[in-house]
């Protein structure tokens, strides 16, 4: 007969099981750090020695890291995503950045329709709360500041369509794009006109996603991004042809 018996689970398994799942749905991410060892183990009701079994287990798969000193911290998953010679490829040819424009207007117009329709009242509040942020912070002329709320913005939106494949992923790619990898996403917040058309298509999207209105979800998100792909090739233009007159300059002075 195929029946064998039924073995109790270790409660340092239980306990890898449930810290795993946290980081496979981000709600840990890279470089949070965990609660002290007593507390964690309060948490979780097991002792302190699963506890340490269950923490080891999680380390020698790279999930967890321990620092001297700090504590316990979740490891950098999403560090191998891009191997050093691909990001170096990545920031040496403009056309990737094209490429990842258009990556993102097809992920996230996707990422948005299932926000729009599976996303929970609570993924929507989060997504809500984000973009008032947004508002508030608009008047400021911070650029760090609407940079790192836009990057947020569009992450909520990912983690509410429950795809956790297209949310570590979208994680790596977003990374890079704070690292400066694809472009600066600050400079496309200099230009007044250019900020103000860049909340309201945050607005849009957000109102779309708030209305569950998946179609009206995923045409925002693409106009929002067709939007920056014109006008990062826009500035391109303008800097070359900067560039071509400061040479004629140059030249009519030796004259």
């Amino acid at each position: 007969m195929p029946f064998q018996k039924i073995q109790a689970e270790k409660l340092s398994g239980a306990v890898v099981k449930q810290i795993e799942l946290l980081i496979l749905r981000g709600i840990l991410r890279p470089g949070d750090r965990l609660p002290s060892e007593r507390e964690l183990a309060d948490k979780l009701g097991v002792s302190r020695p699963s506890l340490r079994e269950a923490v080891a287990a999680l380390q020698d798969r790279g999930l967890l890291e321990t620092r001297a000193g700090a504590g316990i911290f979740v490891g950098n998953v999403m560090g191998a995503e891009f191997s050093d010679t691909l990001v170096r490829l990545f920031s040496d040819h403009e056309e990737a950045m094209f490429d990842y424009i258009s990556f993102r207007r097809d992920m996230e117009g996707m990422a948005a329709e299932r926000a729009a329709r599976l996303g929970s009242d609570t993924d929507l509040k989060v997504i809500q709360a984000i973009y008032d942020k947004m508002e508030a912070a608009h008047s400021k002329r911070n650029p760090l500041e609407e940079s790192q709320l836009d990057a947020e913005f569009h992450l909520a939106i990912i983690e509410a369509s429950h795809n956790v494949v297209m949310l570590h992923m979208m994680r790596a790619m977003f990374q890079l794009l704070r690292e400066g990898v694809f472009y600066n996403r600050q400079m496309m917040f200099k230009q007044r006109t250019t900020r103000d058309m860049l909340l309201d298509q945050h607005r849009a999207i957000n109102d779309a996603v708030q209305a569950r209105d998946p179609d009206a979800a995923r045409l925002a998100v693409s106009a929002h991004l067709t939007y920056v792909e014109d006008s990062l090739s826009d500035q391109q233009r303008t800097d070359r042809h900067e560039a071509i007159a400061v040479q004629r300059l140059e030249q009519e002075a030796l004259r």
